[in-house]
């Protein structure tokens, strides 16, 4: 057998490319989904942190086969019903505006 017939045969594997899979991406460029490294980031805490806090359900996630996203939607409201904060009245964004009685004292 010739050298040139076993090269025709046994073609070198090529780089497969893989499809570029399009996404749901907000004008800011956050993706509607994320993966654990876009959470990541976009929290600015760390991988294992994030499988942490899934493993105890602290955090909303979907498990799809062996992989996890995260809807930011969620994510954000998630956030927002974890903000530290004292009584409405302590904030100055939310003070509400003095009445004054009848006379025009406070």
């Amino acid at each position: 057998m010739e050298e040139s017939d076993s090269k025709k045969e046994n073609p070198a594997p090529q780089n497969k490319r893989r499809k570029k899979i399009t996404r749901l991406v907000t004008s800011s460029g956050i993706p509607e989904i994320m993966d654990i490294k876009e959470l990541s980031s976009y929290l600015g805490i760390g991988k294992s942190k994030i499988y942490d806090m899934i493993r105890r359900k602290k955090i909303p996630a979907s498990r799809i086969g062996r992989q996890y996203r995260f809807y930011r939607a969620l994510i954000d409201r998630w956030l927002q019903e974890k903000l530290i904060t004292g009584a409405p009245s302590e904030l100055p964004l939310f003070e509400q505006e003095k009445t004054t009685n009848g006379n025009g004292l406070n």
